[in-house]
């Protein structure tokens, strides 16, 4: 299936109703790390008082989220990680929402959700424009099925939106989380409520997967089931790394342990002494490795290799093992449409990983947009391979279009 891009002119839709509304049972929730809202924002009144530059006319148009949405037919959910808004900026947070707006009638209607930085001790670079998930809900199943959208009491970094639901028909009430996890490193983690170093990334990183558990567990007690969806941070087996898994330094093998023993074993990791056991894991489905066990799929490269020199599978959708037989089928599209390098360009990113998961009649759809390492890329364009080795300044890589059904 190819999706045309949209046009540099926006054209007039025909009135024949929105695909949405033949969906209304069905949840769709596409997961996308942005590096930055920033270029989908309509510009504030003041730019236009300063010096323009004349524009080539054969300049990309500006990034929309009403146009990603529109392509990808107005999915139930757009989960974004990394929208680094300054807490402080409420025009920047107005202006998101009136970005999602429906802007005509017969289009389904978008409302927005952000959780952003309130530790001013540790989300402090850049003017403080760190970090920060958006969740962007389309406003039927908002109204309809929504009970809520929450932040976490134990992270104050914006890396964590909760959307809870009633029951959708044939499946229980679903806790559904926008994640943006901790980048373990040496640097120093600080007690947000006083500045005072208690640790490393590393040793907050392992932290949160603790109160991740923690909290999974005590929805699932309320009678949800859980969905985690996002930039989770963790390549979980060597064939989510090449050339090769991350080992160096040993404690990237210690947070993969950890993640391992928390979220997807079904049992108390017997290897482990007791005083340092987990608590019993949440047994939890990887959507992706789930149906497709030895498929080698990456989402994450590195801006400073060459393009595919080194990549990993850290951006997933997990679910509680009670949702398995839900899951179906799973389309993996090995690239980037046009469309949404014409929205690359305009951000300086791409997206990370684009994943799916739709709940109609009982049947999880899973879609994931990967590139493979023994993709055959000798039917690219000169200009196809010098887009495709231009890793952008968050590490992701725009590749031409494929999909496998």
């Amino acid at each position: 299936m190819s999706i045309s891009p949209p046009p540099s002119k926006r054209r007039k839709l025909s009135g024949s109703g929105n695909k949405a509304t033949s969906r209304q049972d069905t949840l769709e929730i596409i997961s996308w790390n942005v590096n930055g809202i920033a270029p989908f924002l309509q510009p504030s009144i003041t730019s236009f008082f300063k010096a323009q530059v004349k524009e080539k006319s054969d300049a990309p148009p500006r990034a929309s989220l009403r146009d990603f949405l529109r392509r990808h037919d107005y999915p139930t959910m757009l989960f974004l990680q990394e929208v680094k808004m300054n807490p402080d900026d409420a025009s920047s947070v107005r202006a998101l929402e009136k970005a999602v707006r429906a802007e005509v009638s017969h289009e389904p209607d978008y409302v927005a959700h952000v959780c952003l930085p309130s530790d001013k001790f540790n989300a402090r670079g850049f003017g403080r424009k760190v970090y920060g998930v958006g969740s962007i809900i389309r406003k039927d199943f908002m109204d309809r099925h929504v009970e809520r959208v929450r932040q976490v009491e134990w992270d104050m970094e914006g890396r964590f939106l909760v959307t809870e639901t009633k029951a959708l028909h044939d499946l229980p009430r679903l806790a559904i989380f926008n994640i943006y996890a901790v980048n373990g490193t040496e640097n120093p983690y600080k007690d947000p409520a006083n500045g005072v170093v208690v640790g490393t990334r590393h040793d907050r990183k392992r932290k949160v997967h603790e109160l991740l558990q923690r909290e999974c567990r005590e929805l699932e007690a309320r009678g949800f089931q859980i969905i985690l969806a996002g930039d989770l941070n963790i390549a979980r087996a060597p064939i989510d790394g090449h050339p090769n898994l991350r080992t160096f330094p040993v404690v990237h093998g210690e947070h993969r342990r950890d993640f391992e023993a928390r979220f997807m074993a079904c049992g108390t990791d017997r290897g482990q002494k007791p005083s340092t056991r987990h608590e019993e894991g949440l047994g939890m489905i990887d959507t992706f490795r789930h149906l497709h066990p030895a498929k080698k799929g990456y989402s994450y490269y590195p801006r400073t290799r060459d393009f595919g020199e080194s990549c990993d599978r850290v951006d997933m959708i997990l679910v509680s093992r009670k949702l398995e037989m839900h899951v179906k089928k799973l389309g993996c599209t090995r690239a980037l449409r046009k469309g949404d390098r014409q929205i690359t360009s305009q951000s300086t990113h791409s997206s990370r990983l684009r994943e799916k998961v739709a709940a109609q009649n009982n049947i999880l759809y899973h879609n994931t947009s990967y590139v493979y390492a023994d993709e055959d890329v000798s039917y690219r364009t000169p200009q196809e391979q010098a887009v495709a080795q231009k890793a952008d300044r968050s590490g992701r890589a725009n590749v031409p279009a494929y999909t496998l059904r």
